[in-house]
């Protein structure tokens, strides 16, 4: 099964020998996002609901590119640096993911991102 590279002309390019995601089959996998907007700026720095915002925005983009939806992921997995931004996570989450078809998650405290100013970053997996 071939494989295609997705990029978005919405996001920031990739900082590494990775694309925005990858489309095989009906499969489409979302890299992980963090709160880097097109112009490279990081968006809500010190602010767990702004960066999630960012971060989903950024998703949606990559889904857009292949006419994915939030409906069409099935799997996230977040990176967060402080597990005691649970909640403001999920009231972000509530505004793309509809409560009837709610995707499979897992959350992961980690010790750091990519950027010391970067709180989240979350990964995704649609199928089309």
């Amino acid at each position: 099964m071939p494989k295609k590279t997705i990029t978005s002309s919405k996001l920031a390019p990739s900082r590494g020998v990775f694309g925005h995601g990858t489309r095989a089959g009906n499969m489409v996998y979302v890299s992980g996002q963090v709160a880097f907007n097109a112009q490279q700026e990081i968006v809500g720095v010190g602010d767990i609901k702004a960066q999630t915002k960012q971060v989903m925005e950024n998703i949606k983009a990559v889904l857009d590119e292949e006419g994915a939806t939030f409906d069409d992921v099935v799997k996230v997995t977040a990176f967060i640096t402080d597990m005691g931004h649970f909640p403001q996570i999920h009231e972000v989450r509530r505004e793309y993911f509809n409560s009837d078809s709610y995707p499979a998650s897992t959350m992961v405290e980690v010790r750091a991102l990519a950027h010391p100013d970067l709180l989240i970053e979350i990964e995704a997996v649609a199928i089309v």
